[in-house]
């Protein structure tokens, strides 16, 4: 709509992607502000809690009753927000409406399973669940091949491509959004914790994406240089104001958890961002606290089957601090802390190539 304003009423303001990244930002926040505290309302009246996983650590029983699916408010208000704001003809944009909006059903699906059978196995199974990501993942891949997205493949620190993938960057791709949907999801345990990671690492993607859709940035930077990928700022802007929001009431102790409504996009958004930046590989250190997450989940599980022993008292990592001793704020903040200097370190590479 604002793009609009600028080609047909000649308001020159509104062709800067500064601009409307600024507005989508803070359409995304109000809009998030004002219809969380209704969604909780409404979450508690209709009884819509996920109920606590029988293995996590005692202390998560207190958190029984709290509302679940909030990812539903953020990824909606980030949806209007981007509608109004963004070139809707930009393919892109439409990749990344595709990301939202699917992987938030698969999430949605998921949690309404969960909340009406009142039992965390009544969702959908792992496996229904993966396939239901991949498809979605696989769709979007598509898109960006047909609309001649570069697949070449680039690494930190290194100014030059390492090789082209050709068709194989389809498969690549796939892994990457899949794989980052549920590190994501992992890491959304305890309150805040996966929150505001997520907004570092949307505030470095939105800042690649940017800087790569912009031709004199992307050549003194050395980096790839992808035409109209700067789009996908505003949209990137327009999750950090819902996410802030967001934080408003999840931060602990929690008014509402995201749920897998929140989760999975907020992961699969993050892969697809990385994805047109060229920064697959750059992802492992702006998603470090998911990266390591999902790390301790495997070596857990690894260790188990072949060792019959474990390696942390209890997986994801976060529930080993738990269990160790550690307060919750403790840990929330020092993976916080953890994000933020990984995402300094990220953003230093573009410089060191």
């Amino acid at each position: 709509m604002f793009y609009w304003f600028y080609r047909h009423l000649d308001i020159n303001i509104f062709q800067y992607i500064s601009v409307r990244a600024g507005i989508a930002f803070f359409i995304s926040f109000f809009l998030t502000m004002y219809l969380l505290p209704k969604f909780v309302k409404w979450a508690r009246s209709k009884k819509a809690s996920q109920p606590i996983y029988e293995y996590a650590p005692e202390s998560h029983q207190e958190k029984a009753g709290t509302p679940t699916m909030g990812g539903v408010v953020f990824t909606f208000s980030t949806i209007i927000a981007t509608l109004l704001t963004v070139k809707l003809n930009n393919f892109y944009v439409v990749g990344a409406l595709l990301i939202l909006g699917g992987f938030s059903f698969i999430g949605f699906k998921d949690d309404i399973s969960k909340i009406l059978k009142n039992s965390n196995s009544a969702g959908l199974t792992p496996k229904g669940k993966l396939i239901l990501q991949f498809l979605a993942a696989c769709i979007v891949s598509i898109v960006l091949v047909v609309y001649h997205h570069t697949t070449t493949l680039y690494t930190p620190f290194y100014k030059y491509p390492l090789f082209d993938m050709s068709y194989f960057a389809i498969a690549f791709w796939m892994l990457v959004i899949v794989s980052a949907s549920n590190a994501v999801n992992l890491t959304d345990g305890l309150d805040g914790l996966a929150t505001v990671p997520s907004i570092i690492a949307f505030v470095t993607l939105s800042g690649l994406v940017y800087v790569s859709g912009h031709a004199i940035f992307s050549s003194y930077l050395l980096l790839p240089s992808i035409q109209t990928s700067g789009e996908l700022a505003i949209i990137g802007s327009a999750l950090i104001g819902s996410l802030i929001a967001f934080l408003w009431y999840n931060c602990h102790p929690a008014q509402v958890f995201m749920g897998d409504s929140g989760s999975l996009p907020l992961g699969a958004f993050m892969g697809y961002m990385a994805i047109v930046a060229k920064s697959e590989i750059l992802l492992v250190l702006i998603g470090l606290v998911f990266v390591i997450e999902t790390v301790s989940v495997i070596l857990q599980v690894g260790s188990y089957k072949l060792r019959q022993k474990r390696i942390f008292l209890m997986a994801p990592i976060h529930h080993h601090f738990e269990q160790k001793g550690w307060k919750e704020n403790k840990i929330i903040v020092r993976f916080w802390i953890v994000s933020f200097m990984a995402n300094l370190v990220a953003l230093l590479s573009l410089k060191i190539r």
